[in-house]
């Protein structure tokens, strides 16, 4: 039986916490159209070089195809079109390939180098509600939660707005820091009368 390993005082990854980063996305629906057109094209060029090694003429799609690419200018609309259409498709696939995806989720701070969590901003935009319903004086409360920045707009139907301000603010930025998200994102708060009817 092994036994349990202490972590001494220089151990670096002992009260240093990794940098978190953003989660990836799975993509799984560009990632299933690709494949079917590229086993669809592969399947059919394919089956026309094994048909004409059998002995049998190219299918008409190919001879057609090499036709057009042998007599056609390279200043033709068509072939102009269809560059830019595959350029762009191509670029759209390297942003797929190297970006993270998955905005709607927050990184939280990592206490431990393989644990990883994550929060889900409509989840943090409630939880900060809840918390600045509780300040005094507050009617209703709107938070929208972005990656980098809080924007919270409050209603405030007695008090001086000021005070309540000041009270939501400070409420918002506790409940930020209890979130634990790896990068605290911004806060700014408007706290305004209801309108009369």
């Amino acid at each position: 039986m092994s036994e349990p390993v202490s972590l001494e005082k220089d151990d670096p990854g002992q009260g240093a916490h990794p940098r978190a980063h953003r989660f990836w996305s799975t993509r799984r629906l560009p990632a299933a159209l690709v494949a079917a057109v590229v086993l669809a094209a592969a399947g059919a060029l394919l089956y026309d070089i094994a048909a004409v090694r059998a002995g049998r003429p190219a299918l008409r799609w190919r001879r057609r195809l090499a036709h057009e690419l042998a007599t056609r200018p390279l200043g033709d609309f068509w072939l102009t079109a269809g560059a830019v259409v595959a350029v762009l498709l191509g670029l759209w696939l390297i942003v797929l390939a190297v970006t993270p995806g998955l905005r709607g989720v927050l990184p939280m701070r990592r206490g431990a180098p393989d644990v990883r969590a994550g929060l889900d901003r409509r989840a943090a935009a409630l939880v900060l509600r809840d918390r600045a319903m509780e300040v005094s004086g507050v009617q209703s409360v709107r938070v929208d939660v972005g990656r980098r920045a809080v924007k919270a707009r409050a209603q405030s139907h007695f008090r001086d707005l000021d005070e309540v301000r000041t009270d939501v603010d400070s409420v918002l930025a506790e409940g930020l820091r209890e979130l634990g998200l790896a990068r605290e994102p911004s806060l700014s708060v408007h706290v305004r009368r209801p309108a009369k009817r």
